[in-house]
C-alpha cells in the first residue's frame, strides 16, 4: 500500500488534520508544529489527541511527518536566533510525545556567512543539547536545494552532522525530490545512482520519509521552487519511479506541491494508480 498524504493545515488540531488527510484518501500527513513563520505553539488539547489516536488506528495511518517552523536556524551567525532555534526545537520534541513514534523534520539551516563547517558544528551542537534518550520521536534532517548559504544540499554535509550527534539513533533523513533535483542530483535519469550514492554516504537505513514534489527549475538550479506533480522539470514518469523504487516504496510520501485540497486529492489518486503493489 502506498503511504501517502500531504501537508495539511494544523489550525484545527489533530482530528481536523486527520480528516483532511482522509478526505484526500491519504493515510499519513505532514503538519507544522506551530506557525511556520514562528511564534508560540497552541496549547495541546488532550481530548483532541485521544480522538485522533482512535481515528488513526481505525484508518491504518502510517507515521506522521511533523515539520518545524521555517524560522528556525540553528546555525545562524546571530546567537539569539540559535537560542530561539534550540528552545523551540526542545519544546516541539516535548509536544511530539503526545503523538509518539513519529517524525519531526527540520531544515538544517543557513550558515549566514560563517562557512559550512561552522554551520555543521552548530547544528550538531543544537541536536546534542535537545535530543533525549527516552524520546520516541525520530528527528529528520531534510535535504536542501542549496540556495544562499543553506547547509544540507550535499549528502556529505548531512553525514557530517549525523557523525557529530551523540544520540544519532534518533536522527534520520527526509529526502525532498525537488530539493535534491535543484541541488544537482539527477533523480530523473539516474535515480539508482543517486540512491547508491546516498547509501554509500549516509546509509539508506537513515532515510525515513520523502517529500514528493516536482520542480519549476532545471537540474542544479539551487532555487527550491516546488511544482505540481507532472508539471515541472522532474515529471510524472520520474516521480512514479521514485514511489515504486524498491528502496523507497515503503516510506511515507508527503506532497508539498502548490495545491488546494482538491488538487492534493487528484495527485494522491494519480500516484495510487501508478503504484505497483
Amino acid at each position: 500500500m502506498l503511504k501517502i498524504g500531504y501537508h495539511v493545515s494544523s489550525s484545527g488540531g489533530f482530528v481536523s488534520m486527520a480528516k483532511q488527510a482522509l478526505d484526500a484518501k491519504g493515510n499519513t500527513f505532514a503538519f507544522f508544529t506551530r506557525n511556520p513563520r514562528g511564534g508560540a505553539a497552541k496549547t495541546i488539547d488532550e481530548g483532541d489527541v485521544a480522538a485522533f489516536h482512535k481515528i488513526a488506528a481505525e484508518n491504518g495511518f502510517y507515521k506522521l511527518v511533523a515539520h518545524s517552523p521555517y524560522t528556525l536556524n540553528p546555525c545562524s551567525h546571530d546567537e539569539h536566533l540559535r537560542e530561539y532555534a534550540r528552545d523551540t526545537f526542545a519544546d516541539d520534541l516535548l509536544r511530539m510525545e503526545y503523538v509518539p513514534n513519529n517524525y519531526y523534520n527540520f531544515h538544517p539551516g543557513a550558515h549566514t556567512g560563517q562557512g559550512v563547517d561552522v554551520g555543521i558544528e552548530q547544528i550538531s551542537d543544537m541536536l546534542n543539547s535537545v535530543l533525549k534518550e527516552e524520546q520516541t520521536t525520530t528527528v529528520l534532517l531534510e535535504t536542501m536545494a542549496g540556495k544562499g548559504s543553506e547547509v544540507g544540499s550535499r549528502f556529505e554535509e548531512l553525514r557530517a552532522i549525523i557523525d557529530k550527534v551523540e544520540l544519532s539513533s534518533h536522527v534520520g533523513v527526509c529526502l525532498d525530490t525537488c530539493h535534491v533535483w535543484d541541488g544537482g542530483y539527477d533523480i530523473v535519469n539516474d535515480l539508482d545512482g543517486v540512491l547508491t550514492h546516498f547509501d554509500s554516504v549516509i546509509g539508506l537505513d537513515r532515510l525515513k520519509a520523502i517529500h514528493l514534489n516536482d520542480s519549476l527549475n532545471p537540474l542544479g538550479a539551487h532555487k527550491d521552487r516546488h511544482a505540481k506533480i507532472g508539471e515541472g522539470h522532474i515529471g510524472f514518469e520520474a516521480i512514479c519511479r521514485v514511489i515504486n523504487h524498491p528502496a523507497l516504496k515503503e516510506l511515507p510520501f508527503i506532497l508539498e506541491t502548490p495545491n488546494d485540497e482538491a488538487g492534493y486529492a487528484r495527485e494522491i489518486a494519480m500516484l495510487k494508480a501508478a503504484y505497483k503493489e
